[in-house]
């Protein structure tokens, strides 16, 4: 007898869903729906904001690179151009020194050859 008791019960339960839902479980399940796709929304944004800012890093990583060496490059350009111009101000010093040396040696010259004729002119 308690067997068929224990039987019956067993039958008598159900786990079936509730075919209708209140108000409030429609309005629970929206608000699922809504935080559900508003979540998925902010962590794509959040990951393409990552992606962004990992790809400015990079470009301004690269971009620095260049820079640096845009920037050893000129430098070494300059420095080059300094010691050309450097070179080329004292050749043209030391030509200007020879002449102005020549031309001084030329007028003593001249000016020794006066002083002979007069020497002449007067004895």
């Amino acid at each position: 007898m308690y067997r068929q008791a224990l039987a019956r019960q067993a039958r008598l339960f159900s786990t079936s869903v509730r075919v209708r839902k209140s108000a409030i479980d429609t309005a629970k399940d929206a608000v699922k729906n809504v935080d559900k796709t508003v979540s998925q929304t902010l962590v794509k944004g959040i990951e393409t904001g990552e992606q962004a800012t990992q790809a400015a890093k990079e470009t301004v990583g690269i971009n620095a690179s260049k820079a640096e060496g845009s920037a050893s490059e000129m430098k070494g350009q300059a420095q080059g151009k300094a010691s050309e111009m450097s070179g080329d101000a004292s050749g043209k010093a030391s030509e200007l020194t020879g002449q102005a040396k020549g031309k001084a040696q030329e007028m003593a010259g001249k000016a020794q050859g006066k002083v002979e004729e007069m020497k002449g002119k007067m004895s």
